[in-house]
């Protein structure tokens, strides 16, 4: 059981970081509301399940071609840009009241995805910190275990987004509007200075 713990734990401390998806989570509970803040989060979740898959089975080296790790940098900077540019504009819209606004729940769960989908930070890190495990685990473990602390993993990062989507959710009911699009602006810039980032590095990888 402790080791399960410590797997929970494991993939709590690895959601926690902020990052592009965690920005996205405050603007989509800010102007939405939880439900579309969590399926950001389950969106992510989505893609951290492939990167584990590939690693799993060991077919994730392909990601690490250059071709794939610029293509990725460059997807990245459009997506983010696009998505914080698109998030500081509407939260002049945020109004504080009971009523919300909507927006399709597969529009924020496909948001979450291609966020961690298209970042090649989250490749180098489920490389670095869930292929150490597998490596580690691999001489003393048996699969079905392994299998198991993969779903400790997972239940740690599930914690972690709903924890999150609860936090960004609670500012839409009880923050004034002045302060909501003030938080939906800097989440938005937060999502834009990561695209500058992403571009930055595939302009290094295509011509330096």
């Amino acid at each position: 059981m402790s080791t399960f713990l410590s797997y929970i734990l494991l993939g709590l401390s690895l959601s926690a970081p902020i990052g592009p998806v965690n920005a996205a989570q405050l603007d989509k509970g800010i102007r939405f509301g939880f439900l579309n803040a969590w399926l950001v989060g389950l969106g992510a979740m989505a893609a951290d399940a492939m990167f584990m898959l590939l690693i799993y089975f060991g077919s994730a080296h392909f990601l690490q071609t250059p071709f794939m790790k610029s293509f990725l940098w460059t997807f990245g900077c459009f997506v983010l840009i696009y998505t914080g540019v698109e998030s500081f504009q509407r939260a002049k819209e945020i109004k504080a009241t009971k009523e919300q606004a909507k927006e399709a729940p597969v529009k924020s769960f496909t948001q979450g995805f291609f966020l961690t989908l298209s970042n090649p930070l989250s490749i180098l890190f489920w490389l670095g910190i869930y292929g150490s495990i597998l490596a580690k685990a691999a001489e003393t473990a048996k699969p079905l275990d392994m299998l198991i602390n993969s779903a400790a993993i997972f239940l740690g990062i599930l914690v972690w987004d709903f924890t999150m989507a609860g936090i960004a959710s609670s500012f839409q009911k009880f923050a004034s509007g002045g302060f909501l699009t003030f938080v939906s602006r800097i989440a938005g810039l937060a999502l834009i200075g990561f695209g500058l980032y992403f571009g930055v590095q595939a302009f290094k990888l295509l011509f330096l």
